[in-house]
């Protein structure tokens, strides 16, 4: 019960990210193509912008997508495996996931010190760029934690068409 109110709270915080990023990119882009057809400019650094909340839809939906367990899916041996193997295949795909992302995460994560320290920023606008990576450092914890969850979690059934 607590897991699953874990899960409503997360789904619900990321799905708000992700359509707060969308809604900014689909405002901005509106404003920036408006004003270079009325006005013959666009929006300064608007390509930055829309550039960085693409981040946020990415991943913030990285965990969205591995909470549904919606990733691709590849099935080569799911007709030379017996039924039986699919549980375990299924959960040796989440604890090589977890792996990897968490592995990610903390390669993005040490990067984004290092751009604080040095203090990158964007070309035109001059935004900096270390929390965002930070940003993205965390959000592939997340979606490790989320897979993490599903490896130690009852199995939960594929849908048929995925297989």
């Amino acid at each position: 019960m607590l897991r699953e109110a874990i899960e409503r709270g997360l789904r619900r915080a990321l799905e708000l990210v992700v359509a707060a990023c969308m809604a900014a990119m689909m405002a901005l882009m509106f404003a920036d193509v408006g004003a270079r057809k009325l006005l013959g400019t666009s929006v300064p650094g608007a390509v930055e912008v829309i550039e960085l909340l693409m981040l946020g839809v990415v991943f913030a939906g990285l965990p969205l997508v591995s909470l549904a367990g919606e990733h691709i899916v590849m099935d080569m041996l799911d007709h030379v495996l017996p039924a039986a193997w699919r549980p375990l295949q299924a959960r040796l795909a989440d604890l090589v996931s977890a792996l990897l992302l968490l592995a990610a995460g903390g390669l993005v994560l040490q990067r984004s010190l290092r751009t604080l320290a040095y203090g990158d920023v964007t070309p035109a606008l001059q935004i900096g760029l270390g929390g965002f990576q930070f940003a993205i450092g965390l959000l592939l914890g997340v979606a490790a934690a989320v897979h993490v969850l599903r490896l130690v979690g009852p199995q939960r059934q594929e849908p048929q068409e995925a297989r």
